[in-house]
């Protein structure tokens, strides 16, 4: 049993580590991080990260495909984001320790599960990362065109997007389809004409995504002090600038723009799907920062909970404005906010719009740059990653060496890779971390459910779920049938298993008496998965098994866990 891949920390254990010094297996001396976050400033950093490019950004695509309706979206990814957080909130507050959803899975599933979450919370922000970086570059160029400034389009982009563009316009050059040349055709191509080459090669990087990843990499590294004030300076900024748009905006509405509220069906506001949970995915990396917390079982629930409602409150407003504003057919735009108010002759509001989505996206970045190295901290704690990665910073009491592999993992790809398709991946990422964590919430150990000071209040799921489970098949019976056809059967494999995962959750409820809320997370979790599509599960599991690769072949052999057993 002690050679078991799903060995188990107990919660004792876990907290044990961290009150001798564990946090750091290069010094002796037992480096903590420093305690230095309160309610108010998860808070913040809850909507610092879930204020972002979602809002200056996502939203209109989101809008384009289901009107108004998106902001029922908005309120049903609300909804199961609090399932969800809920569950997160019960975790962090009865293990108050640094790792996120991966330490929760270890005390609940044991070592490989924990393995796979973290591995996956790895790809999650690092990709994430990487793609607002991206994203942060456009707003940044935009910007410095409103001062004149121009920067060559060579420093501006990928090498990759230049080159297809250089391509598709001498395709559609030579065959005579001018029109058809789009203004982002036009600037790769003549990145790709005007950039200097040594040997052939074009020199084309995104300079200013590497700077930001740079500078917000420096600010995590020198002290969660210094992260926490430029944090909420950047958040009550922007939230000044959000709310400022949906006062204004209010006198612009022409309440004809919401009929039809939802013109392509409910089907058509589900296609925002994953842009729009893109933009809460956020609220989970402030569960990182718990041994920075000076009463972690009491802030952060509070924090979590307090983000997600003024979150939600400020999407739902601002899609109401924006599909108010103009026709939701006009808004497939990059930036939405900008755009409306430009549409009814606010160009001023609009330029000080694309000031704010530089911060705001800034302030994303900056989360999760905190948040990904103390999960590599974390696992390299528990041996499953080397012992530097766990190295505290002696002065700044940051995990140094894992900070700066982060900003050299994030930092090259966006350089040289485009990336802003990516944000299926990073949902369904996010949404696995979720899924499991909901499902750890009902593997607890009973007898220490009085050990953190926030309970999930309990409902007796036993009627409840397979109330749900029968409604559920007389809503989704065409979907559920399309399981059974032959052509494209493989593309409906996530749906059917989350079939088999609802009747299985179902029987259990009412044989066990399961809690309610960490069930409906569970299972609309695992919903929204379903809908991102079969290619992003097919990349994903890529990448999962490229970590049960490393697992067994570094991560089992040195798992200190497993050590102590033997």
């Amino acid at each position: 049993m002690s050679k078991s891949i799903f060995r188990k920390k107990s919660l004792d254990r876990i907290l044990a580590d961290v009150q001798s010094g564990f946090s750091d297996s290069e010094h002796t001396g037992g480096t903590h991080l420093k305690k230095e976050l309160r309610t108010k400033d998860l808070t913040l950093m809850g909507i610092a990260a879930v204020v972002g490019a979602g809002i200056f950004s996502t939203i209109g695509e989101a809008s384009f495909h289901g009107g108004p309706g998106v902001a029922i979206l908005f309120v049903l990814t609300a909804i199961t984001c609090g399932f969800s957080a809920m569950c997160y909130a019960e975790f962090a507050s009865r293990i108050p320790v640094a790792g996120s959803a991966y330490t929760y899975a270890y005390a609940s599933f044991g070592e490989l599960i924990a393995w796979i979450i973290g591995w996956d919370l790895l790809m999650e922000y690092a990709i994430g990362n990487i793609a607002v970086a991206i994203s942060w570059s456009g707003y940044f160029v935009n910007l410095l065109e409103g001062f004149n400034i121009h920067m060559p389009e060579y420093l501006t982009m990928d090498y990759f997007s230049a080159f297809k563009a250089h391509e598709k316009l001498a395709e559609l050059t030579a065959g005579g389809k001018v029109a058809e040349l789009t203004d982002q055709i036009k600037t790769g191509a003549l990145a790709w004409a005007s950039a200097p080459s040594i040997g052939g090669i074009k020199l084309i990087a995104n300079i200013p995504a590497l700077i930001i990843v740079v500078l917000i990499t420096y600010l995590v590294y020198i002290g969660i002090r210094e992260t926490k004030k430029v944090t909420n300076a950047m958040v009550l900024l922007k939230i000044g600038v959000v709310l400022a748009v949906i006062v204004l905006g209010f006198f612009y509405i022409t309440p004809e723009n919401w009929h039809p509220f939802m013109p392509n069906g409910f089907k058509g506001v589900m296609k925002g799907v994953s842009g729009v949970f893109f933009a809460y995915i956020g609220f989970d990396a402030i569960s990182t920062t718990a041994e920075e917390c000076k009463d972690p079982q009491r802030d952060l629930p509070k924090g979590m909970i307090y983000s997600l409602i003024i979150c939600t409150i400020l999407y739902v407003l601002i899609a109401l404005v924006l599909t108010g504003m103009v026709s939701y057919k006009d808004l497939q735009v990059g930036d939405p906010l900008a755009f409306v108010f430009a549409k009814v002759g606010l160009n001023k509001i609009s330029y000080v719009i694309s000031v704010s989505a530089v911060i705001a996206t800034a302030s994303v970045l900056l989360i999760f740059q905190m948040g990904q190295p103390r999960i590599w901290m974390s696992m390299s704690r528990d041996g499953l990653l080397p012992k530097a990665f766990s190295r505290i910073h002696p002065i700044y009491q940051t995990p140094s060496f894992a900070t700066i592999i982060t900003g050299i993992v994030v930092a090259v790809p966006a350089l040289f890779m485009n990336l802003t398709e990516v944000t299926d991946l990073t949902s369904i990422g996010t949404l696995f971390a979720f899924v499991l964590v909901c499902g750890g919430v009902l593997l607890l150990p009973k007898n220490e459910a009085g050990a953190g000071k926030f309970r999930i209040p309990y409902i007796n799921a036993k009627w409840i779920v397979p109330v749900l489970f029968v409604a559920g098949i007389a809503f989704f019976w065409e979907p559920m049938l399309g399981v059974f056809k032959v052509e494209n059967s493989h593309e409906q494999f996530p749906f059917a298993l989350f079939i088999i995962l609802s009747a299985t959750l179902t029987v259990l409820a009412f044989v066990k008496n399961l809690s309610l809320i960490p069930v409906l997370g569970l299972l609309s979790c695992f919903y929204l998965m379903t809908e991102l599509g079969y290619t992003n599960w097919l990349r994903f599991l890529v990448w999962l098994i490229i970590g049960l690769v490393i697992y067994f072949s570094y991560s089992y052999k040195n798992s200190r866990l497993g050590k102590e057993l033997n």
